[in-house]
């Protein structure tokens, strides 16, 4: 009986009666995006599946998914980043779910047998051309090197953004090699981290500093806003897709996965690989200026198509995932704080 009253009390977060979720889809959503709106409209078109959503960071989501065990009634989670989506794995919160639809149109690289990718995203070097040579950062090796000394700009390392960075280097260089690195990165500091990626690529573009690294899609909207001052920014950078000799340039991504609690495990999966149909993957990397993981689906996007085309890391995005908090270990030590 308590349980049974606790299950419609939680159900009622999200308006519902408990003897009324079979042809409803709870989703807790760490990504916010206002495209996201029709993305979530069609699949209820489609399906006739009611969706109810509660948006917040990762953290809060993850601890009231933690907090409500067994009768949550969340049923999908969605995140941005492996690191992100890693955590939620080492919590144990979701379950394995088995699609041939997903297996057949999402690449293995890009999935793990309890969360899938939806989106990709690169981490591009962004230069000030008056301040450094295009030859001198070409790759992410490069920005250790003393030669840059007093000009590096980055956001925190302890954001998930480097953090997963940090796991690809591991990964492609080894640990030792990585280490190297974060404090080649730190002695060439330009001031001490701080802000986001666009604050970055502000910083560069007016000369405080001479090289940044951030996510593709904050370089992205930038130059598809029509802003006087973004526009102002971005004449005044240039932008490179690293290591494109090597591993490629590192990617990431948005994702999600089912829950093992989830009560409309059924509408869960139908969910996924809706998400993965053409129609949601243009909507689905549309709203954050991102690409889709299904590689027959194109986006229309300006700024990404001039950036152009670049050759991408591989690596499995579990493998990654599984490294970040070595990464942590590495930059803490470092000083890459």
């Amino acid at each position: 009986m308590i349980n049974k009253l606790l299950l419609a009390a939680l159900a009622s977060s999200f308006g519902l009666s408990a003897a009324a979720t079979a042809a409803e889809l709870n989703i807790y959503s760490a990504r916010h995006y206002q495209t996201d709106e029709q993305l979530y409209g069609n699949f209820t078109k489609q399906t006739g599946i009611k969706i109810n959503r509660i948006e917040a960071k990762e953290d809060e989501l993850l601890e009231r998914i933690r907090t409500e065990g067994a009768n949550s009634p969340a049923d999908v989670f969605i995140t941005v980043d492996a690191s992100r989506l890693a955590k939620a794995d080492e919590l144990g919160i979701f379950a394995p779910v088995k699609s041939a639809e997903l297996e057949a149109r999402i690449p293995a690289h890009l999935r793990t047998s309890n969360w899938f990718s939806y989106s990709t995203r690169a981490r591009v070097i962004v230069y000030n051309p008056e301040l450094v040579k295009a030859e001198q950062v070409q790759t992410y090796e490069q920005l250790a090197d003393p030669a840059l000394k007093g000009q590096v700009c980055t956001r925190s390392g302890s954001h998930p953004y480097n953090l997963s960075l940090g796991a690809a280097l591991i990964k492609h260089n080894g640990a030792a090699a990585t280490e190297k690195w974060a404090s080649g990165i730190v002695a060439n500091f330009a001031r001490a981290p701080k802000g986001g990626d666009t604050d970055q690529i502000r910083a560069v573009a007016a000369g405080e500093c001479g090289v940044a690294i951030a996510n593709s899609y904050y370089l992205a909207r930038l130059m598809n806003s029509e802003k006087a001052e973004d526009q102002a920014a971005v004449a005044k950078i240039k932008a490179v897709w690293p290591n494109q000799a090597s591993w490629g340039t590192h990617i990431n991504v948005s994702g999600a996965g089912m829950l093992k609690n989830a009560p409309n495990k059924e509408a869960a999966v139908k969910f996924l690989e809706y998400l993965a149909s053409d129609e949601a993957q243009t909507y689905f990397a549309n709203g954050n200026n991102e690409w889709p993981v299904v590689p027959a689906v194109k986006v229309d996007n300006a700024a990404l198509a001039k950036l152009g085309d670049f050759k991408a890391d591989t690596l499995p995005i579990g493998e990654l995932a599984a490294t970040v908090p070595e990464a942590q270990r590495i930059f803490d030590r470092a000083g890459f704080r």
